[in-house]
């Protein structure tokens, strides 16, 4: 496995492929308070390229193209999120997504634990550390421990996603899966408009 962390943006001449698995990193978890500080991604290959934001301007035109190709597959894991504050601070839509969560919550309905250590751990045999979660990702220097937390959180969404993928189909519930990829943005939409809570709750 390889780590490569860029400054700003991406890189002119960077291919990650069809299918990118994404990440983000913040201060926090409010969009309006806690800013972008580091974009992770990953072409499944072993390799993970890391994008520091190092100011407010997020000036990454590479990174944005990338993010808004509707021919380009982004996996996430908690897409809620993570395409929330691209879209806060990135100022891009993220169309063509797939969300490791939602599909384990709908084909792994004998768990309550769809958190990504645990698909991890249960799908592929693979135990993450989730030590370096809640730390400083806007500092200057991101630790060795910091970079090698925020890569694994991109590594392993390929494989999950192949596995996840014949338990929906098994289950008869990829095409449910996929309406509630494709209703995300509005979803996210709703989150920065002010309505986190169910909109179709009574």
């Amino acid at each position: 496995m390889s780590i490569t962390l860029h400054k700003n943006d991406l890189p002119d001449d960077l291919d990650l492929g069809n299918i990118v698995a994404i990440d983000t990193e913040a201060m926090g978890l409010q969009y309006g308070r806690d800013r972008l500080c580091l974009v992770q991604l990953s072409s499944g290959d072993g390799s993970a390229h890391l994008v520091q934001m190092l100011d407010s301007s997020y000036d990454a035109p590479n990174l944005k193209k990338l993010i808004s190709n509707p021919d380009i597959m982004k996996l996430f894991h908690f897409a809620r999120f993570d395409v929330a504050i691209i879209r806060k601070y990135l100022g891009v839509n993220c169309p063509n997504i797939y969300c490791t969560k939602i599909a384990s919550k709908l084909a792994r309905t004998y768990t309550d634990r769809h958190g990504l250590k645990n698909l991890c751990k249960e799908l592929i045999g693979v135990d993450i550390s989730k030590q370096c979660q809640s730390s400083d990702w806007g500092a200057q220097e991101l630790s060795g421990e910091q970079l090698n937390y925020a890569a694994s959180d991109v590594y392993y969404l390929h494989r999950l996603k192949v596995t996840l993928d014949k338990m929906l189909e098994r289950e008869g519930r990829f095409s449910l899966a996929q309406s509630c990829f494709d209703f995300m943005q509005v979803r996210t939409d709703l989150d920065l408009a002010g309505w986190p809570d169910d909109i179709f709750e009574h």
